[in-house]
């Protein structure tokens, strides 16, 4: 039985904090491949993208380029939105082996929201869940398995590589002229630059 590990996000870019969380939970999950899967459109995120679509997948296929275990997606892309994650989960799993174990991988910041998260009670049977800890967040766990009995035993938590990148300030510091190379993979760096995304202009 295979284990298939998930990663879903705006990746508004895709960064090496992006790419060390996917790699830390192939190896504590014994994973045998991580799909990593742009959203159209996060319903919890209105109105925070600001690379098209088209762009941030790209920019995720170049950064799993060079790494045959990790996966870009389109899956969310190819249908209209809004992305709510057990429809992505749904469809994965039409692809994919019956006895398929997954495991949809989770930011710390993000534990809090999953009693919102649509039909979350039905994601729950199809997917597990594993959450990154990160550097300033407390985990409550035992907190949203009261919220949802349905997650008791379909969580894991394991120690996120500690690595303090995000998408946001990565934003920011390219559209004020500041340096983000070895933030981020260079191929991705390279098209940020020739598409002239996050208000850049020329490469440092």
């Amino acid at each position: 039985m295979a284990r298939i590990g998930v990663l879903g996000g705006t990746f508004d870019p895709i960064h090496y904090g992006h790419l060390a969380i996917a790699e830390e939970a192939r190896y504590i999950l014994n994973l045998a491949r991580v799909y990593l899967i742009p959203a159209a459109h996060q319903p919890l995120k209105q109105g925070q993208h600001v690379a098209s679509a088209a762009h941030r997948l790209a920019m995720v296929q170049l950064a799993c380029d060079d790494n045959p275990v990790l996966i870009a997606s389109s899956i969310e892309l190819d249908r209209p939105p809004p992305s709510y994650t057990v429809d992505t989960i749904i469809a994965l799993r039409q692809q994919l082996e019956p006895d398929t174990e997954l495991y949809f991988l989770l930011g710390a910041d993000a534990l809090a929201l999953l009693p919102r998260w649509q039909r979350i009670s039905e994601l729950l049977t199809l997917t597990r869940f594993a959450v990154l800890t990160r550097s300033g967040i407390t985990l409550d766990l035992d907190g949203v398995v009261q919220a949802l009995p349905a997650a008791a035993g379909r969580i894991s938590v394991i120690a996120g590589p500690a690595l303090e990148i995000s998408s946001e300030m990565l934003r920011q510091r390219m559209a004020t002229g500041l340096p983000v190379r070895y933030q981020l993979p260079d191929p991705v760096l390279t098209y940020i630059y020739e598409h002239k995304l996050y208000g850049t202009s020329i490469a440092d």
